[in-house]
């Protein structure tokens, strides 16, 4: 019968079965005597293949008490040198089992007492053997003890190397969920609040201005069409987090990317409300850069618009510039959004429109710029306000 198809428990349980038969058969034709040290090498030995017993003892306090029989055993077992020594490294290999797992899984407390007694197992175990020698000697006990640090040792060290690789692991996992969320709220904040601003915004137009027929059906289109790409955006970053292929143990990719490519179809959108404006894309740029890099062009313009919306509202004028240029790494990309600020006359025109420093868009753009190995300036420019960012062909590798 093939056992690979079997659940791991029942597996398990087949083997630790076999090996109970076969190191307990030498038990039937031995002398009474021999029922003791037989009997530990047998707990011992499925104690170390079940990994979990029956019952609701844990692992833990099983592998302590298989432990604490173990030294009981070496004070009262009556069975001469001979019977001692065939289950002797038996029960010598399931303890090094049951140290090492002990160590790597057990929390820090249980880790210590529960290795403690095994470890104390495991050095007082050739002592059976040794302690019933026809003239017990003290030379071969210290000999013996020694014989069985090295191995308790490597055991001890084996389980602290695998349970600083599960610490190491399980924050590896916690790093990528944590990345992973702050990539979903930059999504929800870039693609999301740019159409939710958008809508608010045209639905504040209407209620003052007196739209006639035909404007109003080129409003609810502009309404509807914004409202479907939130709610794509939105869609599409719940299936990212609902991915199961996702691995946790790397870094999560971004949620969505886009290009330079995508930036002229962004821009006219922003210009169908009424403003005015251009677009310089310089010709072959689009799919001459990094993804990262696009995509990092691409927010730069997406956060400058929105902002627009929020805080100046009725400039005159937004101008746009994609071209390449020279950085201090090498060729570039500059990205420029510039609005000409309110429009002259209106309340307030004298000087630069104010805008709030509140929110988060722009830093976390900052820092991303700074992690491609670019710069992101932002500040008042003639009447209005200037964003912008210099991104570098070929992006600084990530650090650490």
């Amino acid at each position: 019968m093939c056992t690979r198809s079997l659940p791991d428990t029942r597996r398990r349980r087949m083997l630790c079965a076999m090996a109970v038969a076969l190191i307990a058969a030498p038990a039937t034709i031995a002398p009474p005597a021999a029922l003791v040290p037989a009997a530990v090498a047998v707990l011992a030995v499925a104690a170390a293949i079940l990994r979990r017993p029956p019952g609701p003892a844990s692992p833990v306090l099983a592998a302590g008490l298989v432990a604490g029989i173990s030294l009981i055993a070496d004070a009262v077992c009556p069975g001469p040198r001979n019977l001692v020594a065939l289950w002797l490294p038996f029960e010598f290999a399931a303890l090094l089992v049951l140290g090492g797992r002990v160590i790597r899984q057990a929390d820090p407390r249980r880790a210590f007492l529960a290795g403690g007694v095994l470890v104390a197992a495991l050095l007082a175990l050739p002592l059976r053997f040794t302690l019933r020698l026809p003239q017990p000697a003290f030379g071969p006990s210290v000999v013996a003890v020694a014989l069985a640090t090295f191995p308790a040792a490597c055991a001890v060290g084996v389980g602290l190397h695998l349970r600083a690789q599960d610490d190491q692991r399980a924050r590896a996992v916690q790093q990528a969920r944590h990345d992973q969320r702050l990539e979903v709220a930059r999504d929800l904040h870039d693609f999301v609040a740019h159409e939710v601003t958008g809508i608010l915004l045209e639905v504040q137009a209407a209620q003052v201005c007196g739209y006639d027929e035909q404007q109003n059906l080129e409003l609810l289109a502009r309404l509807e069409a914004a409202g479907l790409r939130a709610l794509d955006s939105m869609d599409h970053t719940l299936r990212t987090l609902r991915d199961p292929q996702a691995s946790a143990d790397a870094e999560p990719p971004p949620t969505r990317v886009h290009g330079l490519a995508d930036i002229p179809e962004l821009v006219d959108r922003f210009l169908a409300s009424g403003a005015a404006g251009a677009l310089v894309l310089e010709p072959g740029l689009p799919g001459a850069a990094p993804r990262e890099i696009e995509d990092a062009a691409y927010r730069i313009v997406l956060e400058a618009l929105t902002n627009v919306r929020r805080h100046a509202p009725r400039a005159e004028r937004l101008d746009v510039e994609v071209v390449r240029t020279v950085h201090a790494a090498g060729p570039a990309v500059r990205v420029t959004v510039t609005d000409g600020g309110r429009p002259r006359g209106h309340r307030g025109s004298g000087g630069p429109a104010r805008r709030s420093t509140g929110g988060t868009g722009l830093t976390a753009l900052a820092e991303r710029t700074g992690a491609l190995g670019g710069t992101l300036s932002v500040g008042p420019h003639a009447d209005g306000w200037r964003v912008r960012a210099v991104l570098p062909l070929h992006p600084a590798p990530a650090t650490s």
